[in-house]
């Protein structure tokens, strides 16, 4: 039998529920289609938010020749032949669209096999990832592309589903559910409208008759069918939060346990490895600064090498960075000072620090006062580097480990009571 999801897919733009953002009244999205005007793009976002559903459909909006194929399965052969039947078959106006799920699987030639037929356009390409395309997406391809980002579903969305899926499904209709209760459904989805339509199908599949849906029917069904390990729903974010504060932590079993989790689970490796740089930075920082050289380099060998070996660099940074004192005083003062920009607006740079390249700029005494610092005893000299308005401010604060007590002693010792006068 058709999943009930597949059977709820929706076929018009007007069917479509959710991603008001890009598809609401006067939304960028949407204005391009109903223009006919289909930028070659990239969808982003996590899994069950309608991603191969928003391709078809745009494609269905336009009346364009569709193609889909899966990274998962595809490879250069087959884009090869799409761009070689689109350039057979269409003009330009009428160019094929090409929707490549999880584009973030294809390799670097891969990706550039598309450069070609999406700069002439000869395809319009649709990919969609639930990886951050700066990262996965080559740059050339993405320099062609636009990026729309897609959320996952509101309550409000969720219920609509619901709704749908009670009143217009052939098979659900037929069996006269009452959902009584929908709290455990939404909870268990996740967000994810294929998640969910999956859930309520195996549920009611399971209700005697005549079935009433209820939060305890949810739980017992989902819990009794719940996966291992799904690196794309719920445990997915449970587990890695819990990864990232054993380290933050300071627990290095439980650290190398939750990551044991998700390599079991099968989880991208470089996903772990770039959770751990943003660590490195926001929890380790100036306590130990070289807690970001190992991630980046681990970050750089898992890329390099691969699974199943690249457990091992993961699991040496791990307890590499759960071992390391923390400090978060490097993310505390960019939000600081992030914050003070919002408050105070574009305050001018000091006239002594703005650069004096044209004449005019020289005669208007840009630069002039400016004292070279490696021309003075200890490569220092006290001179304002704020602007007027903000210049008492003191957005790092070193925190208590001896790293940064040696740099707030030696910045005490450079500047004592200098910039409170």
């Amino acid at each position: 039998m058709i999943p009930l999801a597949e059977r709820l897919r929706p076929q018009s733009l007007s069917d479509y529920i959710g991603q008001k953002a890009l598809l609401g009244e006067n939304a960028p999205l949407r204005r391009a289609i109903e223009a006919g005007r289909i930028p070659s793009m990239i969808l982003w976002g996590p899994p069950g938010v309608g991603k191969t559903t928003l391709a078809s459909v745009i494609a269905a909006s336009v009346d364009r020749p569709f193609k889909a194929i899966s990274a998962i399965n595809s490879g250069v052969k087959e884009i090869r032949e799409v761009i070689d039947e689109a350039k057979r078959t269409g003009l330009f106006q009428k160019s094929t669209i090409l929707f490549i799920d999880e584009i973030h699987r294809f390799s670097k030639s891969q990706q550039d096999a598309l450069l070609g037929a999406v700069e002439k356009g000869w395809i319009t390409l649709i990919g969609a990832t639930t990886e951050n395309p700066s990262f996965e997406v080559n740059h050339a391809l993405l320099s062609r592309c636009q990026v729309y980002v897609l959320e996952n579903h509101t309550r409000e969305d969720l219920e609509s589903l619901i709704h749908r899926a009670v009143q217009s499904d052939e098979i659900i209709k037929a069996k006269s559910v009452l959902v009584q209760e929908t709290e455990a459904l939404i909870r268990y989805s996740g967000g994810d409208a294929r998640k969910l339509l999956n859930i309520l199908e195996l549920v009611v599949d399971h209700l005697p008759q005549p079935p009433v849906l209820t939060n305890a029917d949810v739980e017992k069904w989902a819990n009794a069918n719940a996966a291992h390990y799904d690196k794309n729903g719920e445990q997915h974010y449970d587990i890695i939060s819990a990864f990232i504060k054993s380290i933050r932590g300071s627990d290095p079993d439980a650290a190398v346990y939750y990551m044991a989790r998700m390599i079991v689970g099968g989880e991208d490796p470089m996903f772990i490895a770039r959770r751990m740089m943003i660590l490195a930075a926001e929890d380790v920082g100036l306590a130990n600064p070289n807690a970001l050289l190992i991630a980046q380099a681990t970050a750089y060998i898992v890329h390099q090498i691969g699974m199943p070996e690249a457990r091992i660099p993961l699991s040496e940074c791990a307890i590499y960075l759960a071992t390391s004192p923390k400090s978060n005083s490097a993310y505390l003062a960019i939000d600081a000072a992030i914050a003070k920009v919002h408050e105070t607006g574009d305050l001018p740079v000091p006239i002594h620090l703005r650069n004096a390249p044209t004449k005019l700029m020289k005669e208007l005494g840009y630069g002039q006062q400016y004292q070279y610092v490696h021309s003075f005893p200890n490569h220092f000299i006290l001179q304002d580097y704020l602007p007027k308005e903000v210049r008492t401010e003191k957005f790092y604060q070193a925190a208590h480990n001896s790293k940064e007590q040696a740099i707030d002693q030696w910045m005490q010792q450079l500047w004592g009571d200098f910039k409170n006068k």
